[in-house]
């Protein structure tokens, strides 16, 4: 196994950054210190000028697999968070066949062990009759990153909408419980609403469709069941100004037992940018107005909301009724193939979750050590993941290199998903030019060097996640 020393380096760790050498050796970080001998035939690499982050925890993503591997795999999934500083991934479970059972979610940790990239860890599924077979996985809490409940849902049978079984979920799992809130009621009457209208809906209509309302509903639902029963709740991709009310940053996130995550997207795009990528970044839930993206950043910077993820849900260009035209810029697909209400929802950002982010830090939107805390620290604390999330010596050499001093271009020739598409990409007919102001150099998982400078090392495989709990 090669040993790595990072020399000249700004170490962004714990609200602190500071010059230093980093040792990595058998897998793990073997020291930190202003100067570090090589004694031992490290191969030694030059980080000055740039700035070394611990790897980016993504708490919510969706590979595909088994099932839809046609959008994407877990491996070349991973492929693509590695090359966009991503060492650890949370996956959810609305595969085919959904991931119901402990026999079907031990059979995708058999599959990352060999395919993937990045560290991995599942989520367990829930539906309206599986909670007896939830509430086995506390008998290997320390292995399964949490339990997701799709309390909005319209996808095949991952809708919990029985109280019954949400009250026993929330009150006998020893596990975290994330939540992926909207109210489904709201959402059919809004929907039914817009069709007596009579006229062809768009993607500007998504976000009133699915709107603040269908939003905060369902969040409060979640919170007042775990506040009933003292529930560890993980609420995912926060998007509105509304649900912000629910959440405190009056407690350490160690002592929180409610959290809250937003996705690079909702803290990006706004409904504004449908007028222009249409389908694109059609998402549930919706990208909505600028005041709840600006309400989102505050509550990002004063700690109400906790974690920074992606919710990467790639579909093919088709299942967004799109196409890749002669200049290979994304286009809408006429007729009815390319219509708003048969679009998949959901968009690939794993890649560039991290350089879109660096690109806010350039323009002092926040700072690069609050990004470490929100990207990779808080997951890590949120979740209770074992020794990951800090640059730490004796934890994993989970890693990343950055240079904020070189642009990367996002265009089809670079992205990694399977997919082949990204709502950040340049076209060239149009003049749009996605151009992030930072790069990822190299990305370390367990000590080891599997991205460097546009090239990937598919020989060396992640690890599942533990948890102390």
């Amino acid at each position: 196994m090669q040993n790595y020393l990072i020399k000249n380096i700004s170490i962004v760790n714990e609200s602190k950054s500071k010059m230093g050498d980093v040792l990595i050796k058998n897998q793990r970080i073997e020291k930190i210190a202003p100067t570090i001998d090589n004694d031992i035939s490290a191969i030694e690499i030059n980080g000055a000028g740039k700035y070394l982050l611990p790897g980016v925890i993504d708490d919510q993503v969706h590979f595909r697999e088994p099932g839809l591997t046609h959008k994407a795999t877990i491996f070349t999934e991973s492929r693509a968070a590695v090359a966009g500083g991503v060492t650890s991934f949370m996956e959810m479970p609305n595969t085919i066949p959904p991931t119901f059972t402990q026999e079907l979610l031990e059979d995708k940790y058999q599959i990352a062990s060999q395919n993937s990239l990045a560290n991995y860890s599942f989520f367990m599924g829930t539906s309206n009759d599986n909670a007896e077979e939830v509430l086995k996985t506390n008998e290997n809490k320390k292995d399964v990153c949490g339990v997701k409940i799709f309390m909005g849902s319209s996808t095949g049978n991952l809708l919990v909408d029985n109280y019954l079984t949400l009250d026993r979920l929330f009150r006998e799992s020893e596990l975290l419980i994330s939540t992926h809130c909207e109210n489904e009621q709201i959402i059919k009457k809004n929907l039914e609403r817009l069709l007596k209208e009579n006229r062809k809906l768009t993607a500007s209509d998504h976000p009133i469709i699915r709107d603040d309302s269908a939003c905060f509903e369902s969040s409060f639902a979640a919170v007042q069941l775990a506040k009933k029963y003292n529930s560890r709740l993980h609420i995912l991709h926060i998007s509105t100004e509304k649900e912000l009310q629910l959440f405190t940053n009056m407690l350490p996130l160690e002592e929180k037992r409610i959290t809250a995550e937003v996705c690079v997207h909702h803290l990006h795009f706004t409904s504004d940018d449908y007028a222009e990528l249409g389908n694109q970044i059609k998402c549930n839930p919706a990208i909505k107005s600028a005041s709840n993206k600006e309400a989102l950043w505050s509550a990002l910077l004063d700690d109400r909301l906790d974690i920074i993820a992606t919710d990467h849900a790639p579909h093919t260009l088709s299942e967004k009724g799109l196409y890749r035209n002669e200049m290979s810029c994304l286009t809408p697909l006429e007729g009815e193939k390319g219509s708003y209400i048969k679009a998949h929802a959901g968009l690939p950002l794993v890649q560039h979750s991290l350089p879109l982010m660096l690109h806010y830090v350039m323009k002092k939107k926040f700072s690069i050590e609050k990004l470490v805390e929100k990207m990779s620290h808080a997951p890590a604390i949120c979740f209770q993941i074992e020794e990951r999330g800090f640059i730490r010596e004796g934890y994993y050499a989970d890693l990343v290199i950055v240079d904020l001093e070189r642009p990367t271009n996002v265009n089809a020739a670079n992205i990694l998903y399977k997919c082949g598409w990204s709502p950040m990409e340049s076209c060239a007919s149009t003049e749009k030019t996605v151009e992030f102001p930072a790069s990822i150099t190299h990305t370390f998982v367990n000590g080891q060097l599997v991205y460097e400078n546009g090239y990937l090392n598919e020989s060396h495989k992640g690890m599942r996640l533990r948890f102390n709990r």
